[in-house]
């Protein structure tokens, strides 16, 4: 199989994605190409996209929230979104590309690629078999705008608002978000611990705010370091500050050996496996692989919008705690969820996430080339 998956830096989410489904189809056998389409226009243009995005959520995520809402008014206008019209001249540099690379495939966890092949489609382009990826626990908007042959979505809970948008149900598979090979390992919290050098004795929380380093970090940690402090447990926190130059500096000079302190990591899904407790703001894959991982789970400081909905659906399903203001509710989660016996959350996780969203994507997608005689592996 050739297969092209498509995505953005809008995020770490999608591109996290990408990668553990690029890494399944590999680990198969099949030769995957993993690209930003908008850097078959320019490298400069990929680059001011997803740096765009990155200092909104930092720095302005409540204009983030104002974007989302404004999205959700003009997806009920008639007629196709700015999104859609914005996208075409790169959807006719992609055109050219799969003119020159042909696929099987087209794999798509982020919205605006969607958008490319909607418009080729609408121009007659004839294209190979294109599956939107959902890496949020709801419907974003303008995802009912496209037209791809299939949506992979969280789970069954997420069905009816997909087709309440107007995605044919043929064309809905409750795969869920794909998580990493890395969350699949079933190593102890010990054994995690050991690979790490975190010392066994000392409660461990690990801190945050996504690839990014978004979301009230700071406060958190003034919280988390007071709670360790007056409860009496010997602890430590490890925070993961991911592409936040300035917060990992100013955490370093404020805090020094207080912290674990981490830019980005490969490793996170053995740190969620040795910690006692994850914090994060609350992305669709943070929250997938907190739910694989079964690692008790605090949502933080979401970015209004489709955020806002995956804190909602966890902390509703009683899959995670939702903490919005750190200063009166921080103390009484992280008491609950260290004192707790984790069986029914776990039980639950495993019920609402499907806990192999990767490996049955790319069973199904084997098993739709197989139908596919023509098509050579």
């Amino acid at each position: 199989m050739e297969a092209l998956i498509l995505s953005c830096s809008t995020g770490g989410g999608h591109n996290a994605a990408a990668a553990a489904v690029k890494g399944e189809l590999e680990k198969r056998g099949h030769h995957v190409t993993m690209m930003d389409p908008y850097e078959l226009v320019s490298h400069k243009l990929a680059e001011e996209i997803g740096a765009l995005y990155v200092r909104m959520v930092q720095r302005m995520p409540h204009m983030f929230g104002v974007v989302y809402s404004l999205g959700s008014v003009v997806r009920c206008v008639p007629g196709k979104s700015p999104v859609y019209y914005a996208n075409i001249r790169v959807a006719k540099k992609l055109r050219v590309y799969l003119r020159q690379h042909p696929t099987d495939v087209i794999l798509m966890p982020h919205l605006y690629p969607a958008e490319l092949i909607t418009y080729l489609k609408k121009q007659g382009d004839k294209l190979p078999l294109s599956v939107f990826i959902a890496t949020d626990y709801t419907c974003i908007p303008f995802t009912e705008e496209t037209d791809c042959d299939y949506y992979v979505v969280p789970g069954e809970k997420q069905i009816a608002e997909f087709r309440k948008r107007g995605i044919p149900a043929e064309k809905i598979l409750p795969f869920g978000i794909p998580v990493a090979m890395a969350c699949d390992t079933q190593l102890t919290k010990q054994q995690a611990r050991k690979k790490l050098g975190l010392s066994e004795d000392l409660v461990y929380i690990l801190l945050t705010g996504g690839s990014i380093g978004a979301g009230n970090i700071e406060e958190t940690i003034r919280n988390l370091l007071r709670y360790l402090k007056n409860s009496g447990k010997q602890g430590k926190i490890i925070a993961v500050c991911g592409s936040n130059d300035r917060l990992y500096d100013k955490l370093q000079a404020t805090y020094g050996e207080e912290l674990v302190l981490l830019h980005r990591t490969k490793q996170m899904a053995l740190y969620m496996r040795a910690c006692d407790l994850f914090l994060s703001k609350p992305g669709g894959l943070s929250s997938t692989e907190a739910a694989v991982i079964h690692v008790p789970y605090i949502q933080i400081a979401p970015i209004p919008g489709c955020e806002t909905k995956n804190m909602h659906f966890f902390a509703k399903n009683g899959m995670s705690i939702a903490v919005k203001h750190p200063a009166l509710q921080l103390k009484r989660a992280v008491n609950k969820l260290l004192r707790e016996e984790d069986a029914e959350r776990q039980k639950i996780s495993q019920l609402l996430i499907p806990q192999d969203a990767r490996a049955a994507l790319c069973d199904w997608l084997e098993e739709k080339m197989q139908q596919q005689p023509d098509k050579q592996e």
